[in-house]
């Protein structure tokens, strides 16, 4: 378990997160006195269940999967809707 000051963990606490989740427990101190104690949340096994707002009774298996019209609009680009958005030439009709 590594110690950290609460400065050095303001700085790179994005960095600590990341660590922390990946299992590495963190004890935060201030003016050398232990303060805090960051550590990793346990996983979730169990899948998500609705909880019947909106009359909503199952959660389709793929809820939580990337959807990679989403990710384009994010990364700046257009989703694809599978149309073909050329413009139609008069040789093609």
């Amino acid at each position: 378990m590594g110690h950290i000051s609460l400065y050095d963990a303001k700085t790179h606490l994005s960095g600590l997160v990341e660590r922390a989740a990946a299992g590495e427990e963190f004890v935060i101190a201030k003016n050398g006195v232990p303060m805090a104690k960051l550590v990793p949340l346990a996983k979730v096994t169990e899948p998500r269940k609705p909880a019947r707002a909106l009359g909503i009774i199952r959660i389709a298996p793929d809820f939580d999967e990337p959807d990679a019209q989403i990710e384009a609009l994010f990364a700046g680009g257009e989703p694809d809707d599978g149309q073909d958005d050329r413009p139609v030439d008069a040789a093609d009709r």
